[in-house]
């Protein structure tokens, strides 16, 4: 793919694609089409991360019509990954476990997600936005033997993640529940943040956590620019007095890149 135009067409194509899958989860007739939303889920990560598409994004960026696009693009396929999430965890809990290529961008993301802040396992780590599918907890309890507590406001994901977490987790310390960060008891003795790149408030939850977390907590902010920001909420601005970039990890073929904040107290 060459040309503006085409990359257009492909873009118009992927909001067709989601609005046909969200219309069809709406009306409870996906048990047809799960198939077809895991290659479509598949086909946008590798679209988002292919250089030459990266590319074109840069010369169409400012125009008008890509504004509506990429919000549109970034909701629609959040909520397909949700859709899809949940189908997973129910085909895992009843024995068809299978891995996408989706997945696998996913858990080469988590690989180097602190960096130089690395987790032991006397460490005590937070996802916001834990999901349905909560690889990033079972990757991070079953690599470093952390405790790891995911939170997220969907019922039905927590439901699920804690009988993935189970199946997958057995005895390691993972736990899920729905509950925001000012309420959570053991926000103090918290040591890392992870933040989903597809969580909308993310960062007005970071404003809230400067006050409510100790001052050596590490953030990841899971985050999108440019071409990345169709499947991702982008980096913003924060407050320099209360937090600092420390690190950027870069994932040139993942779906998500990664900014690492410490409290600008520390300076």
């Amino acid at each position: 793919m060459k040309e503006p135009g085409l990359f257009l067409e492909r873009l118009h194509y992927f909001v067709e694609k989601f609005e046909f899958f969200i219309d069809k989860n709406n009306r409870d007739q996906m048990v047809d089409f799960y198939s077809d939303l895991e290659v479509a889920i598949d086909d946008f990560s590798s679209f988002i991360t292919d250089n030459d598409h990266a590319r074109l994004w840069h010369e169409l960026e400012q125009t008008i019509e890509i504004a509506p696009l990429v919000e549109n693009l970034r909701k629609m396929s959040s909520q397909c990954v949700k859709i899809i999430e949940k189908y997973w965890a129910l085909k895992l809990l009843n024995e068809k476990e299978e891995i996408t290529a989706y997945v696998r961008n996913i858990e080469g993301c988590i690989e180097k997600e602190f960096g130089s802040f690395a987790i032991t396992n006397q460490s005590k780590v937070l996802l916001v936005g834990a999901g349905s599918f909560p690889m990033t907890l079972l990757s991070i309890a079953k690599r470093t033997g952390a405790e790891v507590l995911g939170i997220d406001i969907d019922d039905e994901a927590i439901q699920l993640g804690r009988q993935v977490a189970a199946k997958l987790g057995h005895s390691l310390p993972i736990h899920i529940e729905n509950h925001s960060v000012d309420q959570l008891q053991s926000i103090q003795q918290i040591s890392h943040i992870i933040f989903s790149s597809t969580v909308n408030c993310k960062y007005d939850i970071l404003e809230q956590l400067h006050d409510l977390t100790n001052k050596d907590v590490i953030i990841a902010m899971r985050y999108g620019n440019a071409l990345k920001s169709l499947f991702n909420y982008p980096m913003q601005t924060v407050d320099a007095t209360k937090w600092r970039v420390v690190e950027h990890i870069a994932h040139p073929q993942g779906i998500f890149d990664v900014a690492l904040y410490q409290k600008a107290t520390l300076l």
